[in-house]
């Protein structure tokens, strides 16, 4: 399918932004100014923006400790992201939230999730009402391979499959749960295979193709908007940081890293395609490198300037009235 110089572009900018937001925030954070733990998504840019262009702002998708990358595939402000991890007021969560916390109902952004496994109940509840209201409303629940064998995923896609919800489980295999390697960890032959046997269709892509996950997730997504029940799709792509910022990365190799940054690249792999065909200019890309590297410049600046939360907001925000 050919999918137009829009929305190329608009995957380009999405993949371009969730990157240098990482690599940003990798730099800051060695400041101390940026408060709790971090997890960067750097890597694996083309499996969010893939699934994300297939949803609308009503749709709604659950994410992980790794959250930055769903957050900006699914339109979340990145300027009020960067005030929300650097924990000032006008943060997308008042600044209370963090890297691991952050949420965005108005896009759809149930928010990150540190618990392993958190995010699949969460978002078989969204896909449910959207059944009962009659709504062609799809939910998609991002989780890592990690995640694939929590039993809270398990109960999700089973009730999933039991009650034809609309809904889409993403399983980003990036070969690692924090140290420990998918091939040692999850005893199936594959995630996506595993799934399949839940009842669901399954496939499983490269993560670092963009083309390839965007085809997966317009039929997955397609199949569920249509009332035709859940999918999985396991996308593999690995993760260029450690599991945390500070992770010694004791579990690969410095040779591994540089590899993976060569020839596994989501982006460079991208720009590499759309160029070969013609699909899009350099012209254009490099045009959006530039608005990209602009903008984070400015959220950074955004945030470092920006005031902390008062001991006056600390109880607000407790409660939801009704």
């Amino acid at each position: 399918m050919n999918l137009g110089n829009n929305i190329l572009l608009d995957a380009y900018h999405r993949m371009k932004s969730i990157r240098e937001f990482e690599e940003r925030i990798h730099v800051e954070n060695t400041t101390g100014e940026i408060p709790g733990f971090v997890h960067l998504y750097a890597g694996q840019e083309a499996v969010a923006t893939g699934v994300c262009l297939q949803l609308r702002d009503s749709d709604y998708i659950g994410s992980t400790h790794r959250g930055h990358g769903h957050s900006i595939a699914k339109g979340c402000d990145i300027k009020a992201m960067m005030l929300e991890i650097y924990g000032k007021k006008g943060g997308l969560c008042a600044g209370k939230g963090g890297s691991m916390h952050i949420a965005d109902f108005e896009k759809g952004m149930l928010g990150a999730n540190a618990i392993v496994g958190g995010n699949p109940p969460l978002v078989i509840g969204a896909a449910l009402t959207a059944k009962v209201k009659g709504t062609d409303g799809v939910a998609v629940s991002f989780s890592g391979d990690g995640a694939s064998n929590q039993g809270t995923t398990f109960e999700a896609m089973n009730m999933a499959v039991v009650l034809k919800l609309p809904v889409v489980f993403i399983f980003e295999n990036n070969g690692y749960g924090e140290g420990t390697g998918c091939d040692y960890a999850v005893g199936a032959d594959s995630i996506a295979k595993r799934a399949e046997s839940f009842g669901m269709p399954a496939v499983s892509v490269d993560g670092t193709d963009f083309f390839a996950v965007e085809a997966a997730a317009r039929e997955a997504v397609t199949r569920a908007r249509t009332g035709q029940g859940p999918s999985a799709i396991e996308a593999s792509a690995m993760r260029f940081y450690g599991h945390f910022e500070g992770d010694p990365q004791a579990y690969r190799s410095a040779d591994e890293l540089a590899e993976l940054r060569k020839t596994g690249d989501c982006l460079k792999i991208f720009r590499a395609r759309v160029e070969k065909d013609q699909l899009v200019t350099a012209d254009a890309l490099d045009q959006i490198d530039r608005e990209v590297a602009d903008l984070i410049d400015e959220a950074v600046d955004k945030a470092r300037k920006a005031d902390f939360p008062t001991s006056d907001d600390l109880l607000t925000d407790v409660y939801v009235s009704y």
